[in-house]
């Protein structure tokens, strides 16, 4: 294993373990002339007899990789000999792993599953319609990265391969067992386009589900059977996909792209519908003089009844004291109504409302975000921006009050980029804007800071950071947000200013500055407690014990 410091072919300084997998490990290195991060896997030679075929499929990786070009794809630079290990040197790609992303939180959300599905799609398009056609052969989570832009990336192409038409039979059999199509395994053909749209459709059930194809009882059972809410479209699909036979599967990423992009077609209810239409069109034109005039008076009553029972389940959440019951009764007022957006931005309310978002209340969330009827879809297209206000609000429950503090950033961040895209034209809330477009940024540097101050890493982002923290204390002077987010702000402030204060020496930033602002903050504390209350009151006094570690902490500033 490479040591922290450690200087490879006199130019790529190893930073930090970033992943390890079975005969690998991952290492962030920086090319200090060019100040230019790079990603560089470590694979170790464990066995002699597999060293041929660890060299071969290195080789044919960076073959494969130097002539590819898309925005889906890393790009190899180099492969190095390293004291009996193999290096190879790659673009650093930010973000976690769809695997990281399971392991964190378990199935995933059935639209971002349908968008990453669909950006797969286009990557694999790109690699079949290359002359002769590159076929991947190895999708599975762990190979497919997440940036914080929410865009994908397809890494580690080991077992890749180029398709040969005259060919009967692969030479070597790579895959992943459980994500492996079947002529993946030996002795049924050579892999084609259809070998990767197999692996696709497994990737994307294990992603639905949670439930990983490669582990015991390695069934691949109906999605809508491990989860009743999922979409039977995408469950048509992925059974599609995994066919066995591959003459059954879609027969190209341009046929299985089209499917994702028309799933809600594909189910049931849909697909009776299209039987029946013709069936009843004739004798509809027949009634349509008498619906006429019995559909206005109907749909007025309709329309009452619904708005009646919309405001009688919105009022009882309203007057619930607990937040299940409130929950309980603000979906079923989404459920009547999914246009409208009292209940969506109350419920966000109450996610926060006792100081702390729980994994019980983000489960609700995530229903909300998973359902088959796409709530949060009609919302948006009803009113954006009132559904980027509820977006703000969730990126705000993430980031100031979920549980779990050292992941609050990371998913705060998909909330206020989507409240940032849908704020942006409208002038009245120009503020919320400035604050999403922040947080965003943010949220990412958090995800991807993994270097302690101690190390010459990124001095540029920690600063990019702090003045971050600095912009928004004057939007928040400008126009206060609550107490406990404001206080929650200091804190980060006071918390970054210790962590940080060797970056902030290096960037020019002085003592004076930084106990300034810390005097402006203990200003505004002093009045705050003045009218605080509760669990304020306990935010107050911990803003202040960390002002008194920042200002030790600073103290090597000049």
């Amino acid at each position: 294993m490479l040591k922290v410091g450690t200087v490879i072919d006199s130019k790529y300084k190893i930073l930090n373990i970033i992943g390890s997998g079975g005969m690998s490990t991952v290492y962030l290195a920086i090319n200090e002339k060019a100040n230019k991060l790079w990603a560089i896997k470590e694979v170790r030679r464990d066995a002699q007899t597999e060293l041929d075929t660890i060299r071969q499929s290195l080789i044919r990786e960076k073959e494969i990789l130097t002539r590819l070009s898309h925005k889906g794809l890393p790009s190899i630079i180099d492969v190095v000999d390293y004291e009996e290990n193999f290096l190879i040197v790659m673009d650093y790609i930010e973000g976690i792993t769809l695997k990281e992303a399971l392991d964190k939180q378990g199935a995933q959300p059935q639209a971002a599953v349908v968008d990453w599905a669909i950006q797969l799609c286009e990557v694999l398009k790109y690699l079949h319609s290359l002359n002769p056609p590159i076929i991947y052969r190895d999708m599975k989570p762990s190979n497919i990265m997440l940036r914080p832009d929410n865009r994908l990336v397809l890494i580690d192409f080991g077992t890749a391969r180029e398709y040969k038409e005259k060919s009967l039979t692969d030479t070597t059999y790579l895959g992943t067992q459980g994500y492996a199509a079947p002529e993946q395994l030996g002795g049924i053909g050579q892999t084609d386009a259809r070998t990767d749209i197999y692996s696709l459709g497994t990737t994307m059930y294990h992603l639905l589900t949670g439930n990983n194809p490669s582990e015991p009882p390695y069934e691949l059972y109906p999605v809508t059977k491990c989860n009743p809410i999922l979409s039977d479209g995408l469950e048509h699909i992925i059974c599609r996909c995994t066919q066995p036979n591959p003459q059954k599967r879609y027969q190209s990423a341009d046929e299985l792209l089209y499917a994702l992009k028309h799933y809600k077609e594909l189910e049931k209810k849909t697909v009776h519908g299209y039987k029946r239409k013709m069936q009843i069109f004739c004798a509809n034109i027949l009634l349509a003089a008498l619906t006429l005039s019995l559909s206005f008076a109907t749909g007025v009553r309709a329309h009452s009844k619904q708005e009646n029972e919309y405001e009688y389940f919105v009022g009882v959440a309203d007057k619930a004291s607990d937040f299940d019951t409130k929950a309980q009764y603000y979906l079923k007022a989404i459920d009547t109504n999914a246009q409208s957006e009292d209940a969506y931005c109350k419920l966000a309310d109450n996610f926060v409302s006792d100081g702390i978002f729980t994994d019980a209340e983000e489960a609700v969330l995530v229903n909300l975000v998973i359902s088959s009827d796409d709530y949060l879809e009609k919302f948006k297209e009803r009113n954006p921006v009132k559904y980027a206000d509820f977006c703000y609000s969730v990126g705000n429950a993430y980031w100031f009050y979920y549980e779990h503090e050292e992941s609050r950033g990371i998913n705060a961040v998909r909330w206020y980029a989507e409240a940032q895209e849908h704020y942006q034209y409208n002038e009245e809330r120009t503020v919320e804007l400035k604050r999403s477009r922040l947080y965003a940024q943010m949220g990412s540097f958090r995800m991807n800071a993994v270097l302690s101050p101690e190390n010459e890493y990124d001095k540029e982002e920690y600063i990019k950071y702090w003045n971050n923290l600095l912009e928004l204390k004057g939007i928040n002077d400008a126009e206060p947000d609550k107490d406990m987010i404001t206080l929650r702000l200091y804190e980060e402030i006071a918390r970054s200013a210790a962590e940080y204060a060797g970056f902030l020496l290096d960037g020019g930033i002085t003592k004076a500055e930084v106990n300034e602002l810390f005097d402006d903050i203990r200003g505004d504390v002093d009045k705050m407690e003045a009218r605080a209350t509760g669990s304020v009151l306990e935010e107050i006094e911990d803003v202040r014990v960390l002002l008194e570690i920042a200002e030790e902490m600073t103290a090597v500033l000049p």
